[in-house]
């Protein structure tokens, strides 16, 4: 940044000097492009703006209008400040039209009660504004190597944003168009403050040009887009005019977040990482206050203050599919899933939670049923999403502290309704019954002693002869025992299922007509599908 007067004259060349500010002492933050020097009248003509006249006035008019009209030039060329040196042309004083026309212009006028030699005061000044713009220099290649590596890596919004505030220091802020916020960093500042009636506050600062300076918020503002399209605003909050290397880190952020959505291919919109990212925050305690959690929320839309919450976790039913088809699948499903709740006026948070679920959490009004808003959802998403899936509820929480518990019960019920789907439009835990009760003690050591010695002697029996009678006792025991339906499910005649039966009872010394025989190995059974499905 610029020197400026103040800091020339805070200099030892000009300290010797005695210098005395006579006219234009607010003006003394005025930025010293360069330092000139110059006896002739005429000079202003000269000049480009953002020079420091230094001069003896040894060839200067004796006029006082004349004078003025000097005085009048530089201030209009733009100089930053004009310092006379007495004992030449003007010995103890600068006459009463200089000073008062410096005033008027509210040009910085200096005198210097001594003789100075004015090469000493170049010299000091441009080796400062070389030195500067060196670090300028340096400073932007850093920048540059800085956002090209994020650009290539493909960073996201939350990545880019936290490097903005490590450089500049000042709290940083990415929105969409509808003036949400996508992305916060608020280098230490109340998270809360910053967000607080953010779109109103947002929509109050209208700039021209793609990068520009609201003076009144103290909003250094840049567009986000390329191709002529715009979808967004990078704001850096700052305590005074910004100085030309925030601008640069501004605009070099905004085009490392143009890039990144370019080169996005098959991955979740903005909007999603916005959301998926709070709903993230919550679930790992990221967030010091519950309050910051329900600012970042409401900052993109989602009001999460005195409302019921309610979490919802989606599971795509899987078809043989690749790991890219199902990333594909599954950033479908969240678009697919925010356009439902959209539909059905029902604000909410979705994004996705890890590779194979999507999470939303659901802020209803006190007297709205959840009953009625999760079937509404349902509807709505499967007219709109072709593909299969399950969607999960956990219980109603009423503060944001409690909505991980509820996400973790959602993600229980998901997981067990994924393995047999029954066509219902939403799974609760009530409706998962025993296999939702062996599901959540699916860790539990003594349920995996029970299954473990009710079943062993089948498994190693399978195991050794690479048999499938395991498969057929489950068939037997979802039949509810009906031995005709069991054997036409299992694709056999009637006395070859019966002969595995018998094979059966034999390898279980067991009863397969005894109900409560059959009960045990049912249990056993469902517990065994859950410890397989979840070490896959």
């Amino acid at each position: 940044m610029l020197p400026t007067v103040a800091d020339v004259l805070s200099l030892d060349a000009v300290r010797r000097g005695n210098p005395r500010v006579v006219a234009g002492a607010d003006r003394l933050d005025t930025r010293v492009r360069w330092v000139h020097v110059g006896e002739i009248s005429d000079i202003a003509h000269l000049l480009r703006g953002g020079e420091l006249v230094l001069t003896t006035g040894v060839a200067l008019p004796s006029e006082p209008d004349k004078l003025a009209e000097y005085v009048a030039d530089l201030a209009a060329v733009g100089a930053s400040g004009l310092v006379v040196e007495l004992g030449r042309r003007f010995v103890k004083e600068l006459p009463g039209a200089v000073v008062r026309a410096a005033e008027d212009h509210g040009l910085p006028l200096v005198t210097l009660a001594r003789e100075t030699p004015f090469v000493q005061i170049t010299e000091s000044v441009h080796a400062r504004i070389i030195d500067i713009q060196l670090q300028e220099l340096r400073a932007s290649e850093q920048l540059h190597e800085v956002f090209t590596e994020l650009s290539v890596e493909g960073a996201s919004p939350a990545d880019v944003l936290g490097q903005v505030t490590r450089f500049s220091g000042r709290p940083a802020l990415l929105e969409n168009l509808a003036h949400q916020v996508l992305a916060c960093e608020s280098a230490g500042q109340d998270t809360g403050a910053l967000l607080a009636s953010w779109e109103s506050r947002s929509r109050a600062v209208a700039t021209e040009g793609r990068t520009a300076y609201d003076g009144t918020s103290g909003w250094l503002v840049t567009t986000v887009g390329a191709r002529g399209q715009d979808w967004g605003r990078l704001i850096l909050l700052c305590d005074g005019p910004p100085s030309p290397r925030d601008i640069v880190l501004a605009e070099r952020a905004a085009t490392t977040l143009a890039l990144g959505r370019l080169l996005e291919r098959h991955q979740e919109s903005l909007e999603r990482q916005a959301h998926g990212t709070i709903i993230t925050g919550i679930l790992t305690h990221a967030y010091a206050d519950p309050d910051e959690a329900a600012a970042r929320a409401r900052a993109v839309g989602v009001p999460l203050t005195g409302r019921k919450l309610i979490s919802v976790v989606l599971r795509p039913i899987a078809e043989g599919e690749t790991a890219l088809d199902e990333q594909v699948r599954l950033g479908d499903l969240a678009e697919a899933t925010a356009s439902a709740c959209r539909d059905a006026r029902l604000p909410a948070l979705v994004g996705a939670l890890d590779q194979a679920r999507v999470g939303v959490l659901l802020p209803l009004p006190p007297r709205t049923a959840a009953e009625a808003a999760l079937a509404a959802l349902a509807d709505r998403l499967r007219a709109g999403f072709p593909n299969p899936f399950v969607l999960a509820a956990g219980s109603i929480v009423e503060s944001v502290r409690d909505v991980r518990r509820s996400f973790l019960e959602a993600e229980q019920v998901a997981d067990v309704a994924v393995r047999q789907p029954d066509g219902r439009p939403y799974y609760r835990l009530p409706d998962l019954r025993l296999r939702g009760l062996l599901h959540l003690l699916r860790d539990d050591a003594r349920l995996q002693t029970f299954a473990e010695r009710e079943l062993s002697p089948l498994l190693a029996h399978d195991a050794q002869r690479n048999g499938d009678l395991t498969r057929i006792l489950g068939i037997y025991l979802d039949s509810g025992r009906n031995k005709a339906v069991a054997a036409q499910r299992a694709h056999l005649s009637r006395p070859a299922f019966y002969d595995r039966l018998r094979r059966l009872e034999r390898i279980l010394d067991t009863d397969l007509d005894d109900v409560e025989s059959c009960l045990s190995l049912h249990v056993a059974l469902l517990a065994l599908e859950s410890f397989r499905r979840e070490a896959r």
